[in-house]
C-alpha cells in the first residue's frame, strides 16, 4: 500500500493487523472529541507527532451494524496508531464491532464510558454505564474474546451521586475482571442530570489525586489521565503519578507546541521538528486529494485554525478561511491566500 492510500484497501485484501495486545504506547495521546477528531483531523495531527496515539470520534454499534460502516471507519494509513472508540452496551454488537475495527486495521479499540450527552443517555451509551460496571465488564470480555488488538475503556470518575472514590475504586475493581489492563480517566464526574456536555467538559472539578489512587491501588494496570491538561509541563508532573496522558481541547486548538515536542520528549525520538508552517504546506497533498474527492474545503481546513494560535497573522489566517472556506469555489489556492497572512 503507499502512504497515500487509505485502510479500506487493506481490510477489503483481507490483510491482517499488525497489532497485538501489548504493542500500542498510550504515554501521551489525543482524545476522541466528536465532530474535531476526524480522519482529516487526524491526517494533520500525524504531521506534527510520528507516535501520538490518535482516536476516532466515538462510533456507536447501530451506525456500524446498522449503517454505512465504510464510512466510519475509512482512514488514511498515515493515521497509525491509531484507535476507534466504540459506544455501546450490548457485548455481542460491541465485540461485532470491534472486529471490524480489527479487519479495517486499527491498532485499538476503545470503549466509551464518559459521553454524557442526553443522546446517548437514552441508548444506555456513554457515562450511564458508570453505574454497570458489570455491564462494562462484560462488554470488555467479549470485545476481547473476538479479536487480538489491545481492548481499552475511557470512563469518568462517577456520575451524579455516584461519585465516591469508593464507587469507582468498585468499577474498577469489577471491570479489571473482564482481563481490560488499561484504564483512561477523565479526572470529573459527569453531572448527567442538569449540564450540558460542554458544561461538563467544565464545570465538575477536576480530582486529579482519585486518578493517581487509583493507579497506587491497581500497579498492575495501566492508567492514562485525562481532563484539563494543557501543556506538555502538566504533562511531566501527571506521568510522575501514571502511565500516560491523555489530551483533549487544547490538542484540537493549539496542537503545534503540543505535538511537536512529544516525539523527543516522550518516545525517544528526535527527528527534525517541522515548523508551524512546514506543517501547512505538508497537508497540502491530502487537502488536494479530499476536495478530488468532494469535500468541503472548510470540512477540510477547520481542523488547522488552531496552528497558528498566538503567531503574528494567526488571526488573519482564522479569519481568512472562515470568511472564504465556505464559499463554493473555495480550492487549494484559498488555502494558500491564507498561508501567506502568516508569511508576511
Amino acid at each position: 500500500m503507499n502512504e497515500n492510500a487509505t485502510v479500506k484497501s487493506a481490510a477489503e485484501s483481507g490483510s491482517k493487523p499488525h497489532t497485538t495486545r501489548d504493542t500500542v504506547n498510550r504515554r501521551f495521546s489525543v482524545a476522541p472529541m466528536m465532530d474535531w477528531t476526524t480522519s482529516d483531523c487526524r491526517v494533520f495531527h500525524r504531521l506534527m507527532s510520528r507516535h501520538t496515539l490518535l482516536y476516532t470520534e466515538m462510533v456507536t454499534t447501530g451506525a456500524l451494524i446498522h449503517g454505512d460502516a465504510a464510512r466510519h471507519l475509512d482512514y488514511d494509513a498515515s493515521e497509525h496508531p491509531v484507535a476507534l472508540q466504540l459506544g455501546g452496551s450490548n457485548p455481542k454488537e460491541l465485540a461485532t464491532c470491534a472486529r471490524m475495527a480489527q479487519e479495517w486495521g486499527y491498532d485499538e479499540v476503545n470503549l466509551n464510558v464518559g459521553c454524557p450527552s442526553d443522546r446517548v443517555q437514552n441508548n444506555m451509551i456513554g457515562a450511564c454505564l458508570m453505574e454497570f460496571p458489570e455491564r462494562v465488564a462484560e462488554c470488555l470480555a467479549e470485545m476481547q474474546a473476538a479479536v487480538h488488538i489491545p481492548v481499552t475503556v475511557k470512563h469518568r470518575l462517577g456520575i451524579d451521586d455516584l461519585d465516591s472514590f469508593e464507587h469507582l475504586h468498585r468499577f474498577v475493581e469489577t471491570v479489571k475482571q473482564s482481563g481490560c489492563t488499561s484504564f483512561t480517566i477523565h479526572a470529573r464526574k459527569a453531572i448527567l442530570d442538569g449540564l450540558s456536555p460542554k458544561e461538563n467538559r467544565d464545570i465538575p472539578p477536576l480530582m486529579y489525586d482519585r486518578v493517581y489512587r487509583i493507579k497506587q491501588l491497581f500497579p498492575e494496570l495501566e492508567v492514562v489521565i485525562n481532563g484539563g491538561i494543557k501543556t506538555l509541563e502538566e504533562c511531566d508532573t501527571h506521568l510522575q503519578q501514571v502511565d500516560g496522558v491523555m489530551i483533549g481541547r487544547e490538542a484540537y486548538q493549539n496542537p503545534w507546541p503540543l505535538l511537536s515536542q512529544v516525539d523527543s520528549r516522550y518516545f525517544g525520538d528526535d527527528h527534525a521538528i517541522p515548523s508551524r508552517l512546514e506543517t501547512a504546506e505538508a497537508f497540502i497533498p491530502h487537502l488536494e486529494r479530499r476536495l478530488a474527492q468532494g469535500a468541503p474545503l472548510y470540512a477540510v481546513v477547520k481542523h488547522l485554525l488552531g496552528l497558528f494560535h498566538g503567531q503574528r497573522g494567526g488571526k488573519q489566517f482564522r479569519r481568512y478561511l472562515s470568511e472564504n472556506g465556505h464559499k463554493r469555489d473555495a480550492a487549494v489556492d484559498t488555502f494558500r491566500a491564507a498561508l501567506a497572512l502568516v508569511q508576511g
